[in-house]
């Protein structure tokens, strides 16, 4: 009898041993305050986000194209591509609330891939130049031809720093030109104060007081004096159809249907300046354009355009 009494002191012992540092474990664990953060993945225009959180009690999202959801871990799909910047706040049960937020690239748009992402601070535009890195980008000067085909004799695409090396035209390399997500512009000329022109433009509209380097005049080319219009802005239209005046046209004039054109205000353009101002849009990423441009290169019919040059941009970084 004393031998069994003595085997339960000790099972009842273990038992307390066990039992009592559990409840002091209970007792000294540390409640963690409210957090928050946001995980998200992306399929085209499809986001799925989930909110890892903890001590929660609610969850509000803001997807940041105007529309919202209380739920903890929404399926969510953007009409529009673009830049977006999406808001989760969180509340727990006495009322402390957090609120996190994730910059999100949804399905991006030409458009914003010519403008930049107009949701991180300091948004200053998106600002382009000419690329000296022509057969990157398979530049070439065309004829204002409906196929836009190369002037016979001209290599395509165009060595590498042509105008530089070449034409001693490399200033040409360095001006700027910077599109905004509001549809205004900005172009930046540079120390010279001058862009890349069209010679017979400038003889025409200045009587080539502008000039300040003909080296590229066996082509039509320049670079002449400009000062950038304040205020200036930029129309970005797809599935246009650009009529341009032209020596090959039915006419005197050629069509161009179905393309991406950019206009801009008063006197300004991208890349070169003649007659011509609103231009093609040939291809678009997130670091390099393809344009093409268009000169009126003939004293015979003056504004009728006769070339084209098809020309890469870069991104200034």
């Amino acid at each position: 009898m004393k031998q069994k009494l003595l085997f339960l002191f000790f099972i009842f012992s273990g038992i307390l041993i066990f039992i009592l540092p559990s409840c002091s474990d209970e007792e000294s664990r540390p409640t963690f305050p409210l957090s928050a953060e946001i995980f998200h993945s992306t399929d085209g225009k499809q986001v799925a986000f989930t909110a890892l959180t903890h001590q929660a009690d609610s969850w509000l999202w803001d997807f940041g194209d105007g529309n919202i959801s209380n739920e903890q871990n929404p399926v969510h799909i953007y009409e529009d591509g673009g830049y977006y910047i999406a808001t989760l706040t969180v509340k727990d049960k006495v009322g402390n609330s957090i609120t996190k937020e994730v910059k999100l690239a949804i399905d991006l748009t030409p458009y914003s891939l010519l403008t930049g992402d107009h949701t991180v601070d300091g948004y200053n535009g998106k600002t382009w130049k000419l690329s000296a890195d022509h057969p990157t980008g398979g530049d070439y000067l065309g004829n204002a031809d409906a196929e836009l085909s190369a002037i016979a004799g001209v290599p395509k695409p165009l060595p590498m720093g042509i105008f530089d090396l070449e034409f001693g035209m490399g200033d040409v390399y360095k001006d700027e030109y910077t599109f905004f997500n509001d549809g205004s512009y900005k172009h930046d000329v540079k120390e010279d104060g001058a862009s890349f022109s069209g010679l017979v433009y400038e003889m025409v509209t200045t009587g080539g007081a502008g000039i300040i380097n003909a080296n590229g005049k066996d082509y039509g080319l320049c670079i002449a004096k400009y000062t950038p219009e304040e205020n200036a802005t930029f129309i970005y239209k797809e599935n246009d159809n650009l009529t341009i005046s032209s020596v090959y046209g039915p006419g005197g004039k050629l069509t161009f249907e179905n393309v991406t054109t950019l206009d801009f205000s008063g006197t300004e353009f991208v890349g070169f300046r003649d007659f011509q101002r609103k231009i093609i849009v040939n291809s678009i990423t997130d670091k390099r354009m393809q344009l093409t441009m268009f000169m009126a290169a003939s004293d015979k019919a003056i504004g009728v355009n006769t070339h084209a040059l098809v020309l890469s941009f870069e991104v200034v970084k």
